[in-house]
């Protein structure tokens, strides 16, 4: 028995791809949520050290509720960006990571600019790296993994 190969790819494929690239997607996003709330459990519970920032307007504890939601939105937020690079340029995954990467390095400029003592500044500093360390990786490959699959 012998396969043709076709320059087009069947639709079921195509569906598939975008299906496991969804599940990938979101499981990145998960992973970094929990690997960020790892992190503030750490640092909070066993390490001792009070999450505080300093917001402007006033000091704010750093909640796991807070924790969980801005690094949904972060992940979430970051998956839209590669989305729209998929469409607009066939390196996306190569773009992507450069520019994930250049704004996880400008993220560490908040935590380290509003903590209120050294210890919360490395606990959110590490945040920051646990969720970019999940996400900027698995994300990448994804979108790799689809365009060698379609």
């Amino acid at each position: 028995m012998t396969t043709t190969t076709t320059g087009r790819t069947p639709a079921v494929a195509s569906a598939e791809c975008a299906r496991q690239r969804r599940r990938t997607r979101a499981l990145a996003v998960v992973a970094a949520t929990g690997a960020t709330f790892t992190v503030w459990t750490i640092a909070h519970q066993v390490a001792g050290a009070d999450l505080i920032v300093d917001t402007g307007s006033g000091r704010t504890t750093v909640t796991p509720a807070a924790v969980a939601v801005a690094t949904v939105l972060a992940g979430l937020a970051a998956w839209g960006v590669l989305a729209l690079l998929e469409r607009r340029t066939r390196r996306a995954a190569t773009v992507w990571s450069a520019t994930a990467s250049a704004a996880l390095l400008t993220s560490l400029l908040g935590p380290i600019g509003s903590a209120v003592d050294a210890g919360a500044a490395v606990a959110l500093v590490a945040m920051h790296l646990a969720a970019g360390a999940v996400v900027i990786p698995i994300m990448a490959r994804s979108s790799v993994q689809c365009r060698r699959a379609t």
